[in-house]
């Protein structure tokens, strides 16, 4: 049985004529008879009567004909679904990323998304990039903004790096062991309390491999918080954290230290997973993130601490 045999069963019986009938669906009549013929017999019944020029339904056709209209209403049902999905009328896209991209990079791309694209629904998931990676390997998200590991991201990922972001010093008073003015060395922070990100930053990692580069283990005075926590804590002066530049820029309670050339930078990428067949509105949101990356850099309008590669 084929959709097309059901479309012209359809047909013959809504207008009890096979020339009619034909005429209805684009085919010849001959091609049309050969057709309900051939599906005659796939259901081993006859479908129409012929009486006197009269054509009627069979007791299979009557029982046959509410199931095929339901099928190809079904049918047609679903062709306009996905047709609207790939016009991207309808859909959903889930884009991944860490709080610094997510109050940075994040909101001017997926405004230019919203403008134009507006029917499709869009999820964002903040966390850290190995929480992001996770769900992306999971299949929990389409796209993620992530920061790139130093040994490389997991084979089962494409990720393709696009900025790089500066991290600085954030701390309520001024660092003792810098001058007036200057910037800080890692170094300066062997003997400084540090706020430490919970296990799944890539902060957390990028924190304590600067200063066992250094040649020392950092002093931790709270460990374990989110990005909120971690500036609160600063705030409230139980010590200072290495945070990117973004996210301290409205929070007027804390102090900015630069760090000393070669600094801390970390490389942004936009990550998928490899293996899996990206949506047409997951590819829309990535075209759409690679075009304002490129404008922006172009026009000098990146983000605070932003740069590009």
């Amino acid at each position: 049985m084929q959709l097309h045999q059901l479309r012209y069963f359809v047909a013959v019986a809504e207008v009890r004529h096979f020339t009619q009938a034909a005429d209805i669906v684009g085919i010849t009549q001959p091609s049309l008879s050969k057709q309900i013929h051939a599906l005659e017999g796939t259901l081993g019944a006859p479908l129409f009567e012929r009486v006197r020029g009269n054509i009627t339904l069979t007791a299979a056709g009557k029982v046959l004909l509410p199931l095929a209209t339901r099928i190809l209403a079904d049918v047609d049902t679903a062709t306009r679904e996905v047709q609207e999905l790939v016009g991207l009328r309808r859909g959903r896209v889930r884009l991944g990323a860490t709080p610094s991209l997510a109050t940075s990079l994040a909101p001017p791309v997926l405004r230019r998304f919203r403008d134009a694209h507006p029917t499709i629904d869009l999820r964002v998931e903040e966390g850290g990039s190995q929480d992001l990676v996770r769900d992306l390997l999971h299949g929990d998200l389409d796209l993620a903004l992530i920061i790139m590991p130093a040994q490389g991201t997991d084979p089962g990922l494409r990720a393709d790096p696009i900025l790089r972001e500066s991290l600085v010093v954030a701390s309520v008073d001024p660092v003792p062991t810098v001058a007036p003015g200057g910037d800080l060395r890692i170094t300066d922070l062997r003997d400084q309390p540090l706020v430490m990100f919970r296990e799944g930053y890539d902060l957390r990692d990028a924190t304590l491999q600067a200063c066992r580069d250094a040649g020392f283990e950092p002093t931790l005075s709270v460990d374990g918080g989110e990005m909120d926590a971690v500036l609160s804590f600063v705030e409230a002066g139980l010590g200072i954290a290495l945070v990117p530049g973004i996210v301290v820029a409205r929070r007027p309670a804390i102090r900015v230290t630069r760090l000393a050339p070669p600094g801390v930078r970390r490389t942004i990428a936009v990550a998928r997973r490899r293996d899996a067949v990206p949506t047409h509105a997951g590819r829309e949101l990535r075209r759409i993130l690679l075009e304002y990356v490129h404008e922006a850099t172009a026009t000098d309008d990146l983000p605070p601490g932003v740069e590009p590669l």
